[in-house]
């Protein structure tokens, strides 16, 4: 008789789905956010985003605020999406990523021109930029799933009646007494005399 070995089973990790085929580990997810078009130059915006990237999103936010650069602004809305769509899409924790990856793409440059000296003219260059960002869930601490939020409690069930119902007493309504009319003739002021105006004949004169 031929004997068969069977294998050891190998524990997988926690994994999270992303589409319909591919799963990836929760430690390797990579959660992204882009904006596209920003009306900064490329150069500018990388200076920034070679301040946050490998940080945490606490600290990462904490430079960018205290950034006197104007390409922070716009790189602190696409950080604050890409935690966004983790914590929404995929029930992460924003205070445990880190930036994995965060990189500036050259847009399409807006060409413009200015008069010049003997008829002649200059070009303005007014460059774009697409800015990306990529979080993932911190190695070094323990991931953790967000609360389901809390479903309101069921109102009590009111019991059913057995015998008859006992009449329930009403508060009598309170009635309001009208206020008494007063008599126009005892309101009405009486109208003062006008002065009679005697006319002077030539002779009084």
């Amino acid at each position: 008789m031929a004997s068969t070995a069977t294998k050891p089973s190998k524990t997988k990790p926690k994994t999270a789905t992303r589409g319909k085929s591919e799963t990836f580990p929760l430690e390797r997810l990579e959660v992204q956010s882009t904006a596209k078009w920003v009306r900064i130059s490329p150069r500018k915006a990388r200076l920034v985003t070679d301040h946050i990237r490998g940080r945490s999103v606490p600290e990462a936010r904490t430079v960018l605020a205290f950034s006197d650069r104007a390409a922070a602004i716009e790189i602190d809305k696409v950080l604050r999406s890409a935690v966004a769509n983790a914590e929404a899409n995929h029930g992460l924790f924003g205070d445990d990523l880190v930036i994995s990856a965060a990189y500036v793409d050259v847009g399409p440059t807006i060409k413009r021109w200015r008069a010049r000296a003997r008829g002649r003219v200059a070009r303005i260059k007014k460059r774009t930029c697409h800015i990306t960002v990529k979080v993932v869930q911190n190695p070094e601490i323990e991931p953790r799933k967000r609360r389901a939020p809390a479903t309101p409690a069921a109102p009590a069930e009111t019991p059913a009646p057995t015998g008859e119902a006992t009449p329930v007493e009403e508060a009598p309504k309170k009635t309001r007494t009208p206020r008494p009319k007063k008599d126009d003739a005892t309101t009405a002021k009486p109208a003062a005399p006008k002065p009679s105006r005697s006319r002077q004949t030539k002779g009084d004169r």
